[in-house]
């Protein structure tokens, strides 16, 4: 059987439409991270982000009998800047004309694999966070709120976030629903339908590409950018050779820790 976007005429418009409109939704669904909801997400069309970090500015006392002399540049120092290199994510399919494949379900297998390859290269660049806490195994509640603690006690104020692996927010929802952690919303969400939703104050995902000695990683927004040179899309083009349409889906991004200290790493210990 012919495939339906050939049916009439090889209609390759309808081929693309149906292919690049399943990518798209796929990659976006499947990433934790393309929305921009838990890392903000910036426009490099060269791709190239140079994302500046202002330093640290202490505030100097002056007072009338003292201020005279006194310089207030002597007390600054040089701005840095974090630059961010967008590399390429992409997937390649082939949709044979004598098959008989949706062309939406080949969108939807290279939208998964793109957003995969990219979710992983974020979690990756994570490692870059320069403080950790240490926990035993399996994770306890209360690792996370003192990584929460040191986070705070660094000074950082605004909201944060936490990716744990899978096998971690199992061991998490384990504990929720001990005497400990017993009763209230929290408890009922977590052992209803797996949601790890907020603890100690952190909106908690979790993530299968978590691996290694790392249990999961908690941070600021800020702690990281991501550069968007072009987001997820598809180009088609005829494969003679396969009798059939090849379909690439890519997606031209970056990801890089700006700021280092306002995150920490969940380090596991045997």
């Amino acid at each position: 059987m012919a495939n339906a976007a050939y049916a009439s005429g090889f209609n390759t418009d309808a081929l693309f439409v149906a292919a690049k409109a399943a990518t798209v939704f796929a990659a976006h669904e499947q990433s934790l991270f393309l929305g921009g909801g838990m890392i903000p997400v910036v426009n490099a069309p060269n791709g190239l982000l140079q994302v500046p970090e202002l330093a640290a500015v202490a505030a100097t006392t002056l007072t009338s009998e003292a201020s005279t002399g006194v310089d207030l540049d002597s007390v600054l120092s040089a701005d840095t800047k974090n630059i961010i290199q967008c590399d390429i994510y992409a997937a390649r399919s082939v949709l044979r004309d004598l098959g008989n494949i949706d062309p939406s379900e080949v969108g939807r297998v290279l939208g998964n694999a793109v957003s995969k390859a990219f979710d992983t290269a974020v979690i990756a660049a994570m490692n870059g966070l320069t403080a950790s806490t240490s926990d035993s195994d399996p994770m306890t509640v209360d690792a996370l709120f003192d990584a929460v603690a040191q986070i705070r006690g660094a000074g950082e104020t605004g909201a944060l976030m936490g990716i744990v692996s899978t096998a971690e927010a199992a061991n998490l929802m384990k504990a929720i629903g001990t005497a400990a952690y017993g009763g209230g919303d929290f408890q009922s969400e977590a052992m209803r339908n797996g949601f790890l939703g907020q603890i100690a104050g952190v909106r908690l995902f979790q993530s299968s590409y978590i691996t290694g000695t790392n249990k999961g990683f908690i941070f600021a927004g800020d702690a990281m950018r991501i550069a968007m040179q072009k987001n997820v899309d598809i180009e088609t083009a005829r494969r003679p050779e396969a009798v059939g349409q090849d379909i690439v889906a890519s997606l031209h991004a970056g990801v890089g820790v700006i700021d280092a200290g306002r995150g920490v790493k969940l380090i596991n210990v045997a």
